[in-house]
């Protein structure tokens, strides 16, 4: 069922990503703002979860839905569908060609604490790359196989991260980083959480880690980065979630996380 569930969400996503692709030709309209000024919602998010939710439901009636733009529905089947119709909503608009459309599959309750990943695609339709996995079978980018790097001591690796749109957040975030990134070769910051654990699966990222992500912004990337042999969780062993999210090959992951402790990680700013 798996390989069933990953080609139907590869397909809706391809769909939702040419569908976004050519809004962005077309000129991007604002919306609404969320959480801040800074954190815009475009026509083209709306209009690509609809899609993606009226897709899913036509061919899948009894699963759940958890979108990002839109209210979410119980699941009768035991299955939801995670989706974010724009993951990277400001470099879309800005046109930066880091942006994707991401959807998941996960099985019981619609929490990164306790569901089970099955499948997940991730589309990146500016640069024309589509993530992949199904649980226990790898993952893949435009149909090939991708592992995550190995081997990488912490000095030489190159992290990405991400920065809340509230500022006292990004300011605690940015402490973070100054503590950290003498430790490491560099770090980026790209825009897009997705795609960032896709960074991982296929190599361009050794690591990555965040915190205060919703669940449609790292549930398919992160199985994606599983399934290409990276660990992804939380601190102290909890599952990844809003509280912590860290992504990186087995060995590397212990070192950055006792990095991540010692820079202050748990601080109570994030709730």
């Amino acid at each position: 069922m798996t390989r069933e569930l990953q080609g139907l969400a590869t397909e809706i996503a391809e769909k939702a990503a040419e569908l976004i692709l050519r809004r962005r030709t077309e000129g991007v309209t604002v919306s609404a703002t969320k959480s801040s000024a800074e954190d815009v919602v475009t026509l083209a998010d709306h209009e690509s979860e609809k899609l993606i939710r009226s897709l899913i439901a036509d061919a899948r009636p009894d699963d759940g839905f958890l979108g990002e733009e839109s209210a979410a529905s119980t699941s009768t089947s035991g299955l939801t569908w995670i989706v974010d119709p724009i993951d990277g909503t400001v470099n879309y608009l800005y046109n930066i060609p880091n942006y994707a459309v991401s959807i998941a599959v996960v099985e019981g309750e619609p929490d990164p604490h306790s569901w089970k990943a099955l499948a997940a695609t991730v589309v990146n339709p500016a640069a024309g790359e589509t993530f992949s996995a199904a649980l226990g079978e790898g993952a893949t980018l435009n149909g090939s196989a991708i592992r995550a790097n190995t081997g990488v001591p912490a000095p030489l690796a190159l992290l990405g991260t991400g920065f809340a749109y509230n500022a006292e957040r990004r300011i605690w975030q940015a402490g973070i980083v100054q503590h950290l990134i003498g430790d490491v070769r560099d770090i980026r910051r790209m825009g897009s959480a997705e795609l960032d654990l896709c960074s991982v699966a296929c190599g361009r990222l050794d690591g990555y880690y965040e915190r205060g992500l919703n669940p449609w912004d790292h549930a398919a990337g992160a199985l994606i980065a599983q399934e290409a042999g990276a660990r992804v969780a939380g601190l102290h062993g909890a599952a990844a979630s809003s509280d912590f999210t860290l992504a990186a090959d087995p060995d590397l992951f212990d070192v950055l996380h006792d990095l991540l402790l010692d820079a202050g990680a748990e601080a109570s700013i994030l709730g």
